[in-house]
């Protein structure tokens, strides 16, 4: 079993090595406990005019925690390949006005093996995820994606 602290980090610096954007975004991963991953973003640097977060930055961070389960995933099967979102869909219910978090949790045991079944035995598998962010308690940002792993061969001559 993998140890999901370690995972944390290694997610973390993962996401900043391969997606720089998450740099100015403040990103962090909060926590992850094998079923939940929870990244989080401070305010500042993803204020908008009026005073609350960016609807593009509360987007990124929404999409990256479905990219980040998906990571997590393929590491506890011990699966290399490269994720990507293919569609998506990204509501905006309520404005985020201090720091934020996005939460996603894994799918039921079955979507999963179906994933990782399809991947391995035809190079590509799909996943469908929800996840959100929460202001007062209250859904702010609702997103429902479809991320799309292509399986790495080689992974040593990957980089």
């Amino acid at each position: 079993m993998i140890d999901t602290n370690e995972l944390t980090v290694q997610l973390e610096a993962t996401l900043h090595h391969e997606i720089p954007l998450t740099l100015a975004l403040g990103l962090t991963v909060e926590s992850y406990d094998g079923q939940t991953l929870v990244l989080g973003a401070p305010l500042e640097p993803n204020i908008n005019h009026k005073a609350t977060a960016f609807a593009g930055s509360l987007n990124a961070v929404v999409t990256l925690s479905g990219w980040g389960i998906v990571w997590c995933l393929l590491k506890e099967a011990g699966i290399t390949a490269k994720i990507v979102i293919q569609d998506s869909q990204v509501n905006y219910l309520l404005p985020v006005a201090g720091d934020f978090v996005a939460v996603c949790s894994k799918p039921d045991p079955a979507q999963v093996r179906r994933f990782q079944n399809m991947l391995l035995k035809k190079g590509l598998g799909r996943l469908e995820l929800t996840a959100e962010i929460r202001s007062n308690s209250q859904p702010a940002v609702t997103f429902q994606g479809r991320y799309v792993a292509h399986l790495v061969k080689n992974p040593e001559t990957e980089a």
